[in-house]
């Protein structure tokens, strides 16, 4: 293998489960049940997953809630490649433009939901592809996991669990509707 395919794909061990199906399932179930609490019934709320697994996140917790309430919640998806802050500066900048996110979100209650909360780097990109769709009248942010090391100054509403990590460590997330798995694993780096 050389030496820049091993730093595209590096190679990882598995350290341990963080947390099996069920756990995501009662995590999730605590969390839509947060939501109900803090969103005054949900009026005017909408989930919106950020791709990729942010998006199963948001319609899980859509369904859970519209289970509480008795009444559906819309969900929509956010595609953040071309607002991210790390594109290549070295090329022509992409032309960045809104895709379709599946509702309005003018002066909703929108809740952004993504699987592991790090730097920040990407709830940031997130807000400004948010914002180009329209003016939100509450954002806020759900994690399944918050591993810590931010970089910028944004937090998560609600958090599914806290994990400590070091900088070699990962926190991969699975789910069904993605990876045909459903477990979330810390795995390490190996040099």
């Amino acid at each position: 293998m050389s030496e820049t395919q091993e730093t595209k794909h590096p190679v990882l061990r598995e350290k341990g489960r963080l947390m099996s199906a069920s756990e995501i399932e009662r995590t999730l179930v605590r969390l839509a049940h947060q939501m109900v609490e803090k969103t005054n019934g949900c009026d005017g709320l909408a989930l919106v997953g950020i791709k990729r697994r942010g998006i199963p996140l948001a319609e899980r917790l859509a369904a859970l809630i519209s289970g509480i309430v008795k009444r559906p919640i819309q969900t929509g998806v956010l595609d953040i490649r071309f607002y991210r802050d790390d594109l290549s500066t070295h090329d022509v900048r992409p032309v960045v433009s809104a895709g379709d996110l599946g509702l309005d979100v003018n002066d909703r209650h929108v809740i952004l939901c993504d699987d592991v909360l790090y730097t920040g780097r990407t709830i940031r990109a997130a807000l400004d592809a948010l914002f180009a769709h329209g003016r939100p009248r509450c954002v806020q942010l759900a994690v399944l996991i918050d591993r810590g090391h931010r970089e910028l100054p944004i937090e998560a509403t609600y958090v599914g669990k806290h994990v400590p990590t070091s900088s070699r460590e990962i926190i991969e997330v699975k789910f069904r509707e993605v990876d045909n798995d459903e477990q979330v694993l810390l795995v390490e780096k190996v040099d």
